[in-house]
C-alpha cells in the first residue's frame, strides 16, 4: 500500500477506497460523486464497500449497499481523538513528522520523500522545511477530495 494510502486507511478506519495519489488512473479505482469506480460502475463491488467508522459502528453506508457516496469522515474529530490517546504532544495540525507519528507511520525523511512522489512533489526534497510544509497541506487536500471533513486549522496556508 502506498504511504497516502496508508494515511487515508488510518483516518478512515480501513483500506483506502480510494488512491488520490496513484499516478494512473487505471492502477486504482476513484470513486466519484456518483458513487462508480473505474472498477465495476455503482452496481460493482468496490462501490459498495465501506470501511468502519472510528467508533467501531458501522458506517452509514455499509448498511445501505444503494447509497452512492461513501458517509463523510471528519478528519479533525479522529485526529484529535487518536491524539487525546497517545499521550505525546503531537503538533499533527501543522507537522506532516508529528502528523506521521501520531498515526503509526514511519515519518523519516526517507518516507516522507516517497510520500512526496507519491504526491507529485515538484520542488526539492533536499529542502525538507519546504517540503514536509507542502506534503502536509497535500495529505489535508487530498483527504478532503477522498471523503474527508477537514477543519480549517488543519488546511494552513
Amino acid at each position: 500500500m502506498s504511504i497516502f494510502g496508508s494515511i487515508m486507511s488510518k483516518i478512515f478506519g480501513g483500506p483506502a477506497t480510494a488512491q488520490a495519489a496513484a499516478p494512473h488512473a487505471s492502477e486504482t479505482p476513484n470513486v466519484t460523486a456518483g458513487g462508480s469506480t473505474g472498477a465495476g460502475g455503482p452496481s460493482g463491488s468496490a462501490s459498495r464497500a465501506a470501511a468502519p467508522s472510528m467508533s467501531g459502528a458501522p458506517s452509514p453506508v455499509a448498511n445501505n449497499p444503494t447509497a452512492g457516496t461513501p458517509a463523510t469522515v471528519d478528519v479533525g474529530a479522529v485526529l484529535q481523538d487518536l491524539a487525546a490517546k497517545s499521550g505525546q504532544q503531537l503538533d499533527y495540525k501543522r507537522s506532516i513528522v508529528d502528523l506521521m507519528k501520531l498515526l503509526g507511520l514511519d515519518s523519516s525523511l526517507a518516507a516522507r520523500k516517497e510520500l512526496a512522489r507519491e504526491l507529485h512533489y515538484g520542488g526539492d526534497t533536499d529542502d525538507t522545511a519546504t517540503m514536509n510544509v507542502w506534503l502536509h497541506k497535500q495529505v489535508m487536500q487530498k483527504l478532503a477530495e477522498n471523503g474527508g471533513k477537514v477543519p480549517d486549522d488543519l488546511k494552513h496556508a
